[in-house]
């Protein structure tokens, strides 16, 4: 699935990129921690019937770090220059949690791109103070012993009750999650803690819009999200009543066959 690793000079620093099938254009952004990988199970049915680009942000995967923060904004423009380096004019922009705040910023900027945002697990309200408090926390982690805050972090990302049977999908995030170096996890705490809100965007896009939600996503509420789900205007649902945080690797299957038919509904106009 990694096999054909591509890459485009960012603020001179690799950002690297995955393509797989043909066709009208989904780009898949990860979550904090993560990395294109944890799209390995979604991108063989997508890939079926549309091009999939799978980005690592900067900091994560294979891509390298900017500085000591990645604000949503520069990794939104590091989004783009991918894009502009494949001439895609046109993508449905699906983000995992961190990736959704990215997407977001991208709308922000380079809306006229978009057919269509999928926030995946993710929200456009800005953190709370005391999210920051505890990114800032995190961080002091980060610096003393990267393993004592990743490991417990992931662990929390998948439903207690999945934990059981998804060890090996477990494993997988951890591995992953390990591999991203302490530089790139404090740049995107950093940049995390000091988003905007964008709640008054997301009211305002007329592009469908579709939300992801787990019953039991331990990071972000339900109810939250269901609050939030009501004021987009074209609103598309996944709603994952078994799952956490991680629905790409709870349920794939259920994952990748909405995502397929909120790709039809963007393209089909």
């Amino acid at each position: 699935m990694q096999s054909n690793q591509q890459s485009v000079k960012f603020l001179n620093e690799d950002i690297c990129y995955y393509t797989a099938g043909r066709g009208r254009c989904v780009v898949l952004l990860h979550g904090f921690l993560g990395s294109s990988k944890v799209w390995n199970n979604i991108i063989p049915q997508l890939s079926k019937s549309y091009k999939v680009i799978v980005i690592d942000l900067p900091g994560h995967g294979q891509s390298n770090c900017l500085g000591y923060a990645h604000s949503m904004e520069l990794m939104a423009d590091s989004v783009f220059s991918v894009l502009k380096k494949l001439r895609i004019k046109k993508c449905v922009m699906v983000g995992h949690s961190m990736g959704g705040y990215v997407a977001l910023a991208f709308a922000n900027k380079y809306l006229s791109y978009l057919q269509g945002l999928c926030l995946f697990h993710s929200s456009s309200y800005a953190d709370s103070e005391e999210k920051k408090k505890d990114r800032n926390r995190a961080i002091k982690i980060v610096k003393r012993s990267p393993k004592t805050f990743i490991k417990p972090m992931i662990k929390n990302l998948f439903a207690k009750r999945n934990l059981s049977y998804l060890k090996s999908e477990l494993q997988t995030a951890t591995e992953i999650a390990l591999a991203t170096p302490p530089k790139g996890i404090i740049a995107a705490l950093v940049g995390m803690r000091d988003r905007t809100s964008s709640e008054q965007l997301l009211q305002k896009l007329q592009i469908p819009i579709m939300m992801v939600i787990g019953k039991y996503d331990g990071v972000l509420l339900e109810n939250t999200l269901f609050k939030q789900y009501e004021t987009v205007a074209n609103k598309h649902l996944l709603y994952l009543k078994y799952d956490g945080h991680f629905g790409m690797l709870e349920n794939p299957n259920a994952s990748a066959n909405a995502l397929r038919k909120f790709l039809h509904y963007c393209y089909k106009k």
